[in-house]
């Protein structure tokens, strides 16, 4: 019996595009939008600070050298975040009705700038009961360690949890941690994996 769902949070709570990131970047940067990937990969800052590793605004200075940005830090967390879509993917009258009948976790690589503009703007991370962030957690999926995180928060057995990801190799390593895990692909078909699992809702 699943007595717990926990949710991947991008592409599958809130969809979100790199590119947008980079043009926000790009009026405050020495490069073009084009190269902006490939110069933040190369400062292999972005693990670390969604492992918690490096402060937010340690973060911005770091990045800013490498990239040349002139902007404040508010700015930056601005441009930042603009990889989010407004629109969210799953409804949220969907998390509302299934908070009702299951424990929520959130189970998500993050950090602590995207996070908290999630929090300001979209109203369906109020729906979860327990957030497993790995800026907090010190890991990222898929580190066994979200998931005995995830596993815990949610208060019951791992096979009593099901949990969806959009990306497989999430998903398979949840699996091996004895998680009921499928690959989420639409909410059609999020709806149908909880229906044949027995998840019920009005």
């Amino acid at each position: 019996m699943v007595r717990a769902l926990l949710f991947d949070l991008g592409n599958v709570i809130v969809a979100f595009d790199f590119a947008r990131g980079y043009r926000a970047l790009e009026p405050y940067a020495r490069f073009p939008a084009a190269e902006i990937s490939a110069r933040i990969a190369e400062t292999g800052l972005v693990h670390p600070f969604e492992r918690g590793e490096i402060a937010s605004r340690d973060f911005f200075e770091r990045l800013s050298a490498a990239l040349g940005l002139s902007l404040s830090y508010e700015r930056f967390c601005e441009a930042w975040s603009a990889i989010f879509l407004p629109e969210p993917v799953l409804p949220e009258g969907l998390l509302a009705a299934l908070h009702s009948r299951c424990r929520l976790v959130l189970v998500s690589n993050t950090n602590d700038i995207h996070f908290r503009m999630i929090e300001r703007t979209y109203p369906h991370i109020g729906h979860f009961d327990a957030k497993v962030l790995s800026y907090q957690v010190g890991a990222m999926k898929p580190s066994e360690k979200m998931y005995a995180e995830a596993v815990r928060q949610a208060g019951c057995r791992p096979e009593e949890c099901f949990y969806t990801d959009d990306v497989i190799e999430f998903v398979e390593a949840g699996r091996r941690y004895g998680l009921d895990a499928a690959q989420f692909t639409t909410p059609n078909e999020l709806e149908a994996h909880l229906r044949r699992r027995g998840v019920v809702w009005s």
